[in-house]
Order: C-alpha cells, then structure tokens, then sequence
C-alpha cells in the first residue's frame, strides 16, 4: 500500500479500525501526533554531526545542471570536510575535492552550491572563510 502523507494514513487506518473497534479509533489520531513528536524530538536531539550533510535547492539545481553526481564517497569526503572546518572555526567554506567545489555553510551543514572542479579556474569565490582541498 502506497502512503501519500500522514493524513491518507491516518484516514485509511481510522476508517479499518472504526469497524473492528471504536476505541482504539478514537485514539489514533493523538497516537500518531504523539509519535510524530517523539520522532522530531530525537531527530533534534541528536548531534548535528549525526544528522547528516544537507543540500540547498540552489545546489541541487546545480548539481543537475552541471551533470554532477554526489555518491557516496564524496558524501563522506564533504561530511568530513564539514566536521575539519568546523573544528577550525569555518562558517562559509569551500571545499575542493576531486570531482568538484563545494561551496558549503559549516552551522547548517548546508551544501550552498556546486561545481565541477575542472570549470573552476576563473571563478572569483566571495564571502568565504576558509578553504579545504580533499583527496
């Protein structure tokens, strides 16, 4: 079964528990509210280092429209990067690695911007603070 959002579920589940027991029925929507919560709770507790690497809407586009594919690897090698600058203090890096140039912002762990690092030559980079250059 295809779940298209919370409120499809919802409405589904409620409709089969209805016939087989009322109760239960009438809880499931508070039950659910109260699991969504306690997810968005842990999700928010956890270190921002667990949470993972994000991408703006503006690098996505990027990343498509320059042919760009971010695997794994290079997943890994821009997650590490993030957690070298941020010990170092960088707030809006570039980070440089074999297939390409990163603009990233370190608080947010926000991938801002992508490039392929052979069309990097007469690009001007602005309001960065710091640079790393990854094998």
């Amino acid at each position: 079964m295809v779940i298209d959002d919370q409120n499809t579920y919802t409405s589904k589940i409620s409709s089969r528990l209805k016939t087989s027991s009322p109760k239960i029925a009438k809880k499931l929507p508070q039950n659910v509210e109260t699991f969504n919560n306690f997810l968005k709770t842990k999700i928010e507790s956890l270190p921002k280092e667990d949470q993972g690497v994000k991408l703006s809407g503006h690098a996505k586009k990027r990343l498509e429209e320059r042919n760009l594919s971010m695997d794994g690897n290079e997943f890994l090698k821009i997650r590490g990067g993030i957690d070298k600058l941020k010990e170092k203090g960088g707030k809006d890096s570039l980070i440089v690695t074999n297939q390409a140039a990163y603009i990233v912002d370190v608080d947010k762990q926000t991938v801002v911007t992508a490039m392929n690092k052979d069309d990097m030559a007469e690009n001007v980079f602005t309001k960065i603070d710091s640079t790393l250059f990854i094998n």
